[in-house]
């Protein structure tokens, strides 16, 4: 070991905010990131497996043995894209192979030297890398303040083209973004729209499709990443926009060009959720009541599956975990420096396999015994 990285992982060490990896069996799942139950979904498996025996592609094997640019590209995989860029209401798709090569992509192709990215505070990491590889200058505007992007967009001095990047859902603690206000500052000031639906496909909108095709903001969008590894149960992401915007990641985003292509079966899992998600209205419907029983029982604000429990210090939130990791509940710390420090929260994920009485279970514990960590 190098003396540089056991001086930061001593560090880090003091700091409390080590991560190391571990594995929590028979817990009840207020954790994952699998809202609709689909990444556990036998009905997803059965699909797939029927996929994988009745295609013929010649990609149908283990690996696909090389980049789309290569000997990865397939009629069946770019069949795929234009399905899904239609069903989101776009002219066109490209597959990545998850969601942080897609928005790191995304804002090194489209912003040169001479343009201008606004991004808030709050957004994922994987736009940060975007933002640090792109030549544009990135200014941060306050989580969801519009009057801080107003501001920022008008005082800017740039000549170029100006992007605002946001989330639909933030991950960190399942808060909303005004979308509707923002695409029509966004507008006013002729800039372009860039919005991660991570964490809503699948759970909002008509047929899952979202908050962008829920606030009928699709044609006001130039950019919408979608990720599968959230509510769609599989692996990868697309972005979706117009036919210019393929043609230039295609050509451009280091992301895309120099990585081996998705192998066939990641593409039927994408493929086999997209022919099952949009029916889970039941599921969809359970897990909005979930919502509203959590946020009643505990009176948070959020009204998205990710509700966000305020314990400040790392070795706080991380107590606050275990404890109820000892009680039957798979529930984890976000800390400091994924979050900001003093920030520190318990990220609990509600799911349409939950059931009510583990809602109740749930919050009665956070109250007698987690509350006093806040």
């Amino acid at each position: 070991m190098t003396q540089y990285l056991q001086e930061q992982l001593m560090k880090r060490k003091h700091a409390g905010n080590l991560r190391e990896l571990k594995v929590t069996q028979n817990l009840v799942d207020f954790s994952s990131n699998d809202y609709l139950g689909l990444a556990r979904s036998t009905k997803l498996k059965e699909l797939l497996l029927q996929e994988w025996q009745s295609c013929n592609s010649p990609l149908n094997g283990l690996g696909s043995t090389g980049s789309r640019l290569l000997t990865g590209n397939s009629p069946y995989i770019q069949e795929l894209e234009n399905r899904i860029a239609a069903f989101h209401g776009y002219e066109a798709g490209l597959l990545f192979n998850c969601g942080y090569m897609a928005n790191s992509g995304l804002l090194s192709t489209v912003a040169g030297s001479q343009d201008s990215i606004f991004f808030d505070a709050a957004v994922h990491a994987s736009t940060r890398e975007g933002l640090r590889l792109s030549q544009a200058k990135a200014y941060p505007f306050r989580h969801n303040c519009l009057e801080h992007l107003e501001n920022r967009l008008k005082n800017s001095r740039n000549n170029g083209d100006r992007f605002v990047c946001i989330e639909s859902i933030y991950s960190t603690d399942g808060s909303k973004a005004p979308l509707k206000k923002i695409s029509q500052l966004v507008k006013r000031y002729n800039a372009h729209l860039i919005v991660d639906e991570a964490h809503a496909v699948g759970i909002f909108g008509q047929e899952g499709r979202g908050l962008v095709a829920e606030e009928h903001l699709t044609s006001d969008v130039f950019a919408q990443i979608v990720t599968f590894g959230k509510a769609l149960g599989t692996y990868g992401a697309i972005i979706l926009g117009s036919k210019i915007l393929k043609k230039g990641m295609i050509n451009f985003a280091p992301s895309y060009i120099y990585t081996t292509a998705l192998p066939f079966h990641a593409v039927a899992a994408i493929k086999c959720s997209y022919d099952l998600f949009p029916s889970f209205e039941t599921e969809r419907s359970h897990l909005q009541e979930l919502i509203r029983i959590f946020t009643k029982l505990i009176l948070n604000k959020s009204t998205t599956p990710i509700q966000a429990i305020n314990v400040k210090g790392n070795e706080a939130v991380k107590l606050a975990s275990r404890q109820l990791i000892q009680l039957g509940f798979d529930v984890r710390p976000l800390t400091s420096p994924t979050v900001k420090q003093g920030n520190e929260v318990l990220r609990i994920c509600l799911h349409a396999f939950n059931t009510e009485e583990e809602i109740n279970n749930l919050c009665k514990h956070i109250k007698q015994r987690i509350s006093s960590h806040a």
